[in-house]
């Protein structure tokens, strides 16, 4: 209850943030870094922004995107963008110097174990990697050892490893064997040795649901991030409504961010 209060009571801002570089990670994958004249405002790992997309005469609403990373020493917020359509594309496109208009923070957050010697896991696949690198940095500060399993179909799909490792330790899985195990994520053998106490996840929903499976076996605490349509990232659109154990409720407000036991997944 103190978390969801802390988290009503966080400012949100409507900013126009400048984009300092745009990185290309692959044909399918960019990396916007942006900064502001202003400080970058608080922000816990798990929220997200409604981005505005200017520029694209099919895009009409805004985009919700994890928050990747916030370097506050050097006043960058990054987002990680996937290329899907019209939209991503022109964000993926745009130049240094231009500016994005951002809705943010959003959203609750992942939470901290309550045990300083807790194991913790953070698995990620496809574009469900962005607010694992987030999570790990808050983790990684706050003393846990962390480790990433992060899953993809072939290596060239698995990105900014040298990210990932600045934080913790890296395990992969690629379905074709190109990098790590040959495999998905939950076939790794990382997992034959059920012995974290804590597991974060996001990605694919199919993916999701076999960690939720995973952890419900392990006993281990699970939290996923879901990736439902948020339009608005208020709660006034309801085109993100998802059922849970407390009834009919917005991820976007009440999530993204939610424990498995407060989902109706047949673990």
């Amino acid at each position: 209850m103190l978390i969801h209060n802390i988290l009503l009571s966080m400012k949100k801002y409507m900013l126009d943030l400048i984009l300092k570089e745009n990185k290309t990670l692959s044909d399918q994958y960019s990396l916007l870094i942006l900064t502001s004249n202003e400080k970058i405002p608080d922000i816990l790992p798990g929220q997200f922004a409604e981005v505005r997309v200017d520029g694209s005469p099919t895009t009409f609403l805004r985009r919700p995107i994890s928050i990747h990373y916030v370097d506050y020493e050097l006043n960058e917020l990054w987002l990680l963008i996937q290329v899907i359509g019209d939209g991503t594309r022109r964000l993926s496109n745009m130049n240094v110097g231009e500016s994005l208009n951002l809705l943010m923070p959003l959203g609750n957050s992942f939470n901290d174990p309550a045990d300083k010697n807790a194991k913790v896991l953070l698995i990620g696949g496809g574009c469900g990697v962005a607010p694992l690198l987030y999570l790990g940095a808050h983790l990684k500060n706050k003393g846990f050892e962390v480790n990433f399993l992060l899953g993809a179909r072939t290596r060239k799909d698995l990105i900014e490893l040298c990210e990932y490792e600045r934080f913790g330790n890296v395990f992969t899985t690629t379905e074709d064997g190109s990098h790590g195990e040959r495999g998905f994520v939950t076939q790794h053998s990382l997992l034959n040795s059920p012995n974290f106490d804590y597991i974060y996840t996001c990605g694919p929903t199919p993916m999701m649901k076999a960690v939720a499976r995973y952890a419900h076996k392990t006993k281990a605490n699970c939290e996923v991030s879901l990736e439902n349509t948020m339009a608005c990232g208020i709660g006034a659109c309801l085109c993100c409504v998802t059922d849970t154990t407390e009834g009919h409720v917005c991820v976007c407000t009440e999530g993204p961010v939610f424990n498995i036991t407060k989902l109706k997944w047949q673990i």
